[in-house]
C-alpha cells in the first residue's frame, strides 16, 4: 500500500469516528468506548476490502458485515452513512422513536446492516450460517465478523468458531476487538481468556495479531484473507478502546459514557485536525 492510499483510509477512520460520536452525542450519552475502537477496522473493510453497493444494499453477492457486539453500532451507522448507505442528517436520530438506527444494529431497520444483533455471543453463528449458505449457494462472496473479547466470555462463541472449522468455511473472516476491556471492567479481572490467537489456531483457524488501530496493518492482513484454503481466518487486532480521541482512550470506564456539548466540539475538532494532515499526503 502506498502513503497516498494509506493516508486515504486514515481519513475515512477519522470521518467514521465523527460520524459515530454525531450519533452519540445527539442521543447524549452511547456506547463511545467499543464503537472508537473498530472504526479503524471499518475503514478498511468498506474502503478496500468489502464488495458491496450502497445503491443496492441487498445485493446477494455482496460481501456481508456482521457486528456481532451489536451495541457498537454508532461506529458501525457511522460507516455506513460516510458509504452513502442513508443521509448523514439520520445520524442525530440515534435511538430515538422512529429511528432507522437503534441502539444495537437490526437488520430490518438500517440499509447496509447485514444481521441483527447485540446480544452478544449470537452474532457468531449467525455470521457462520451466512457464510455457509452463501458457499452452498455459489456465491462468490464473503462474511466478515467483528467480535468483542468480553462476549468471547460466551460459550456459544467458541462452539460457532468450531463450526466454521468444522465445516472449512475459508470465506468467514474474524475480527476479534481485542480493547482489553468489558462493559464493567477489565477482560482479564472479569474472566482471563489467555491467548486469544493460540485458541484461535487451536480451533482450527488461520490466525494473525496485528495493531488493529493501524489501517496498513489491517489491510495486508485482510489481504492474507483472499487466499481461500480449508480454513476459516482470524484476525486479533490488538487493539484501545476508544481509540482516536485520547481522553476516551484515558477514561478507565469507557464503555458507555455521556458525550457533553464541549466535548463533542473539542473531539471532532482534533478528528479534523488529523484529517487535514493526512489529506496533504492523500
Amino acid at each position: 500500500m502506498d502513503k497516498k492510499e494509506a493516508a486515504a483510509l486514515k481519513i475515512k477512520a477519522a470521518e467514521i469516528r465523527i460520524a459515530a460520536l454525531t450519533a452519540i452525542h445527539s442521543l447524549g450519552s452511547g456506547h463511545v468506548g467499543g464503537s472508537l475502537s473498530i472504526c479503524d477496522a471499518l475503514a478498511v473493510l468498506f474502503g478496500r476490502e468489502m464488495k458491496t453497493d450502497p445503491k443496492n444494499p441487498k445485493w446477494p453477492e455482496r460481501d456481508k458485515l456482521v457486528t456481532s457486539k451489536g451495541h457498537a453500532g454508532p461506529g458501525v451507522y457511522g460507516a455506513l452513512a460516510v458509504q452513502g448507505y442513508f443521509s448523514y442528517e439520520e445520524l442525530t436520530t440515534l435511538n430515538k422513536p422512529g429511528t432507522h438506527l437503534p441502539s444495537h444494529t437490526d437488520r430490518n431497520l438500517t440499509p447496509g446492516v447485514d444481521m441483527t444483533t447485540g446480544s452478544l455471543g449470537q452474532g457468531t453463528s449467525l455470521a457462520c450460517g451466512m457464510a455457509l449458505g452463501d458457499r452452498l449457494k455459489g456465491r462468490d462472496c464473503r462474511t466478515f465478523l467483528i467480535v468483542g473479547d468480553g462476549e468471547c466470555d460466551e460459550g456459544q462463541v467458541w462452539e460457532a468458531f468450531a463450526f466454521a472449522s468444522a465445516k472449512k468455511l475459508s470465506n468467514l473472516v474474524v475480527l476479534l476487538d481485542w480493547n482489553k476491556k468489558q462493559l464493567d471492567g477489565r477482560v482479564d479481572e472479569i474472566l482471563p481468556m489467555g491467548d486469544y490467537a493460540a485458541k484461535l489456531n487451536a480451533f482450527g483457524f488461520d490466525t494473525q495479531v496485528v495493531n488493529g488501530n493501524d489501517v496498513e496493518e489491517l489491510a495486508a492482513a485482510l489481504e492474507k484473507t483472499r487466499e481461500g484454503g480449508d480454513k476459516p481466518y482470524a484476525i486479533v487486532m490488538d487493539n484501545v478502546k476508544g481509540a482516536g480521541v485520547k481522553e476516551v482512550e484515558e477514561t478507565e470506564m469507557n464503555h458507555s459514557i455521556p458525550v457533553s456539548d464541549d466535548q463533542f466540539e473539542r473531539w471532532t475538532a482534533g478528528l479534523k485536525a488529523e484529517i487535514a494532515k493526512w489529506e496533504e499526503e492523500a
